[in-house]
């Protein structure tokens, strides 16, 4: 995954970074919004959800303490970051805020 992971955040297409827990009730409710986001930016920004349990390295390497928390990488740059659900309408504008 460590691999995989660097070549995603390396690009220039912004990434949205999703990590979740399968037990997290929050994170759940988060889904459908970011589903609402990728339908709304489309190719804009890709956003890739990461299970924080079977992925506990790259958790602890963003010091992801609590679920959900996302982060928003381009070129391998972290360019922002925020813990718990948020509405659709602010991820939507923090993503375009770095289009």
């Amino acid at each position: 995954m460590k691999g995989n992971f660097n070549a995603l955040i390396d690009s220039d297409q912004l990434v949205l970074i999703d990590f979740s827990a399968e037990w997290c009730g929050p994170c759940k409710m988060l889904a459908p919004i970011l589903k609402d986001v990728k339908a709304e930016l489309g190719d804009s920004v890709k956003i890739v959800k990461i299970d924080v349990d079977k992925n506990q390295p790259l958790a602890s390497k963003y010091q992801v303490r609590g679920v959900p928390t996302m982060l928003l990488f381009k070129k391998g740059q972290q360019l922002w970051r925020q813990s718990g659900v948020l509405q659709k309408s602010e991820i939507v504008q923090v993503v375009k805020s770095y289009l």
